[in-house]
């Protein structure tokens, strides 16, 4: 099992955490990980992307050409790696940062509604948390216990407190796809 990701939004957007607790979830799944965050000078506001490549195997490189899955938040990030993905891939986005959808038939484009359930859920924070459990339900990569021992590795501990509705949006996201 081999799992190239590219994640991509706007800074502040919760792209590099939601890699992150990705990435420590495939470590406590005894995977081979690699987390390379990109992003400008602007880290709120400007255009941030990770690159998480999950495997079972030893992974050669970090730096990759395509990706087997795509999460995309805004349109620059769209126009950018909707054709990075590799045909037969997939694509998840929330149509409320994109205007021009992706139009790609070779490959699986899911939209969630991501902002929308956050809005639900009252708590906007909650927004990558929700798109991560989309992602997890479509390309169940690591389990579900490695994710919540990730969130408590990769959250503060003054932020523990909110594991508890970090894990119900990702229930959401799951749902929103299922």
């Amino acid at each position: 099992m081999k799992e190239e990701i590219i994640i991509a939004g706007f800074g502040g957007q919760g792209v590099l955490s939601m890699g992150k607790i990705l990435a420590y979830a495939g470590l406590m799944n005894d995977l081979e990980v690699t987390w390379m965050p990109a992003y400008g000078p602007e880290q709120r506001g400007g255009t941030a992307n990770v690159t998480v490549i999950l495997s079972d195997s030893p992974i050669s490189s970090p730096v990759l050409d395509s990706y087997d899955t795509a999460v995309i938040l805004n349109q620059q990030s769209l126009d950018k790696f909707e054709n990075k993905v590799k045909p037969g891939g997939t694509l998840i986005y929330d149509p409320s940062g994109i205007h021009h959808p992706p139009t790609r038939t070779d490959i699986k484009v899911v939209p969630v509604d991501a902002m929308e359930a956050a809005i639900e859920l009252k708590n906007s924070k909650t927004y990558n948390m929700i798109l991560l459990g989309a992602l997890l339900a479509l390309r169940p990569v690591v389990d579900s216990e490695a994710v919540v021992k990730a969130l408590k590795k990769t959250l503060p501990e003054r932020h523990h407190h909110l594991i508890p509705l970090n894990v119900q949006a990702i229930e959401r996201g799951a749902q929103l796809v299922k």
